[in-house]
């Protein structure tokens, strides 16, 4: 009874390690550190790899300052300046470090934003999404533990790649692209990578999906791109509302200005603060934004494998669909000063060395093969789906039914290469739309469709790459990123590098006719799809003889 009196209040005893929100995040970072050290040095060093390339090459394809000025005044039309960005320097002043400032800072600058945005979800929704970490938070992890984790990981990411960028392009050595400069390009690279992951970080709040999460912080990086081609184009204030325009404000190698970096700081901090704010209003596996409820009976539509798998897959396809048709139309905007591009450009004019045909027709063949291997970046996602529904045990009760493996899987498969097809029509429609409006030529509209959907069949092949792993080594899966990363490299920078031409026999794009400038050939596009089906029935009947991964 002494003992009932004297005793504190339960609600008044300390429990060492509750109370700080902080605890285990140190253990967090080490464990999410080596985790994604293999994608995270691929992340890191594919951006600054490029980077480094891309300025090694300025003096060989640019030439004497006569040449250079001819291209920047290419570069001065509005169409170019809402695509890359101001030349700071103006045509007269034009240097390889305003080129880097103008051609190549934009591009990095998303790729990092892509990277920080993936990072931040990987390591915090999707943990949620998958119970691991509410099984992790049982113990003696405090409530900020995760989130400060993921930020510190994305940090360290993010530093990484501004530091190594920085020397790397400070020790080149290459006229202009100077000490003072290269420090200033490495910085805008952490502040807007940490600007982009707290707006993840808020993102991760709103939306109980991984998928959702990344989805919405896509699109806040889309909305930051085109508030900064509207300002820079329309020369008003837009571009001070986005995150990519207040790192191109630094005016890098031209006046080398640091306070515009000062807004990014202020507004990462701002950005993570709210997501911190916002994570205490709402449950653990849960979001702010509730789910709709559903009907209380589903449609006939549902009750099928392939319709329930076009509802899990239909926001993947529409926003990416979205995405590649305005990307799309953004490359056809320049279809009118192609010629120009081409007679002044010398790494334009290697790009599309040796494809044939008119300077127009060569331009979008090799516009279209990039277009289509950013397609197949939609259908490793969408392949990526089937594997995560079995690793977070939603498929395993689905399977327990009467829907057998096959149909299960390759409905996800159709949806996949419906999907991919759909894609590249999308790309050919927004290509060849703006291009013969920009061109004025009528007549090449459907050589530059049918120049898209020549690549169908090498996305089939990707699909069947994908269900191959998943069925018979399915922690390889991600393996398929690869073709994605190496038809990039080759096919995008085989010409300026001269690969050996057999490395482009290595990847199915390699072996597509690149109509329009050259003749069309069904040869090739049937080996393709008989490959693709011989993967794809390989794959399926892999599935049904392995062992289900259970929760």
């Amino acid at each position: 009874m002494a003992t009932a009196i004297t005793a504190p209040p339960a609600r008044h005893r300390t429990e060492p390690g509750r109370q700080n929100t902080l605890a285990g995040t140190g253990t967090l970072v080490r464990f999410g550190l080596r985790r994604d050290r293999v994608r995270l040095s691929l992340w890191a060093g594919g951006i600054v790899l490029m980077t480094l390339l891309i300025n090694a090459t300025w003096e060989e394809n640019y030439g004497d300052r006569e040449e250079l000025l001819e291209i920047a005044q290419t570069l001065d039309s509005p169409a170019m300046i809402a695509m890359v960005g101001v030349n700071h320097a103006g045509v007269e002043g034009t240097s390889y470090g305003s080129m880097m400032g103008q051609q190549m800072f934009w591009f990095t600058l998303i790729a990092v934003a892509i990277m920080s945005i993936l990072t931040m979800v990987r390591h915090t929704r999707a943990e949620e999404e998958a119970n691991r970490a509410e099984l992790v938070r049982a113990s003696v992890v405090g409530r900020h533990a995760y989130l400060t984790s993921a930020l510190i990981i994305v940090g360290f990411a993010n530093v990484a790649v501004g530091l190594l960028m920085a020397v790397g392009l400070g020790a080149m050595d290459v006229p202009t692209v100077d000490w003072a400069g290269s420090w200033l390009y490495g910085t805008g690279h952490i502040v807007v990578g940490l600007a982009f992951a707290g707006i993840a970080a808020i993102a991760i709040q709103i939306t109980g999906y991984s998928r959702g999460a990344a989805g919405w912080g896509f699109s806040a990086l889309g909305v930051a791109y085109v508030l900064r081609a509207m300002g820079d184009a329309g020369e008003n204030a837009l571009n001070w509302l986005s995150p990519i325009g207040w790192a191109q404000e630094t005016r890098v190698y031209v006046d080398n200005r640091w306070w515009p970096l000062l807004i990014a700081v202020v507004a990462a901090v701002a950005f993570a603060a709210i997501g911190y704010y916002l994570s205490i209003k709402r449950d653990v596996g849960a979001g702010l934004r509730a789910a709709r409820l559903g009907k209380p009976t589903a449609s006939d539509s549902l009750t099928t494998p392939l319709g329930f798998a076009v509802r899990l897959h239909r926001g993947l396809l529409i926003g990416f669909g979205i995405g590649v048709m305005l990307l799309g139309a953004s490359y056809g905007s320049i279809l009118g000063d192609v010629e120009s591009l081409l007679e002044d450009v010398t790494a334009f004019a290697e790009l599309t060395e040796g494809l044939g045909g008119t300077a127009l027709e060569a331009f979008s063949a090799q516009v279209l093969a990039i277009m289509a291997i950013i397609s197949s970046i939609y259908v490793v996602l969408a392949m990526q789906r089937p594997r995560s529904e079995e690793t977070s045990g939603r498929a395993e009760p689905l399977l327990s039914t009467a829907v057998s493996r096959s149909k299960w899987l390759s409905s996800h498969l159709a949806i996949a290469s419906i999907g991919g097809l759909a894609m590249l029509l999308l790309v050919g429609i927004g290509f060849a739309g703006a291009g013969v409006a920009a061109a004025g030529e009528n007549a090449v509209f459907g050589d530059l469709l049918a120049g898209s959907l020549v690549y169908v069949p090498a996305l089939w092949v990707t699909a069947g790459v994908a269900v191959a792993l998943m069925a018979w080594v399915p922690r390889a899966t991600m393996l398929t990123w690869l073709i994605v990363v190496y038809s990039f490299v080759v096919v995008y920078l085989g010409n300026i590098l001269q690969v050996p031409e057999w490395t482009r026999n290595l990847t199915p794009f390699g072996h597509v006719p690149q109509v329009p400038s050259a003749d069309f050939d069904i040869v090739p596009l049937l080996i393709l799809t008989a490959v693709a089906a011989g993967l794809y029935a390989f794959g399926l009947y892999g599935f049904r003889r392995r062992d289900l991964e259970t929760k």
